[in-house]
């Protein structure tokens, strides 16, 4: 299979939206009880940056999050997002992600997936594949009777434009086509 082709199927994959919970009500019920549990302080800002993190789809910097949050409250400092994604990753609500390019990301708690990293224009797919999982819990099986209990699967590479391919293009271009 060509680089083109295997980033357009794992494009489709990305774009399905089964990856985390829909309802993000049920998630800020869940951030209420952790700050209530915890008696923190409830302020402005940090419910700002808490209700643009959990509609945010995309593996997020805190640089990213503060350009976001800073839209509506402009006022909002480094250190509050920072501080605010440590409690969110505490809470069980974010999980924080390194993906080689010396930059935390952080993306909200769903269901597994893996992910394609290129490592050239720093495009993340998410992607879920039933043969690759089959796979992973033969060869835990084969080499020692273990049982998986979780894992990450992260495949870095280049995108068909990154790759130098002929008419090669990036999949978040093609998203931007699309839309």
């Amino acid at each position: 299979m060509t680089i083109s082709r295997l980033a357009g199927k794992l494009t489709a994959m990305a774009e399905r939206s089964d990856f985390r919970p829909d309802d993000t009500v049920e998630l800020k019920e869940r951030w209420r009880a952790y700050v209530q549990d915890r008696r923190l302080n409830v302020t402005a800002q940090r419910e700002a940056i808490v209700e643009q993190f959990l509609r945010t789809p995309d593996h997020v910097s805190i640089d990213e999050l503060l350009l976001k949050v800073r839209k509506r409250q402009p006022k909002v400092g480094y250190a509050t997002v920072y501080r605010t994604l440590k409690l969110l990753v505490d809470s069980g609500l974010a999980i924080e992600r390194q993906f080689g390019d010396g930059q935390a990301r952080y993306e909200v708690v769903g269901d597994h997936h893996d992910h394609l990293i290129c490592v050239k224009c720093g495009l993340i797919l998410e992607f879920e594949d039933d043969e690759i999982e089959r796979l992973q819990d033969r060869i835990a099986q084969r080499l020692g009777g273990f049982t998986v209990l979780r894992h990450r699967h992260e495949l870095y590479g280049m995108c068909p434009k990154a790759a130098g391919e002929a008419d090669g293009v990036c999949p978040r271009e093609q998203g931007k086509r699309g839309s």
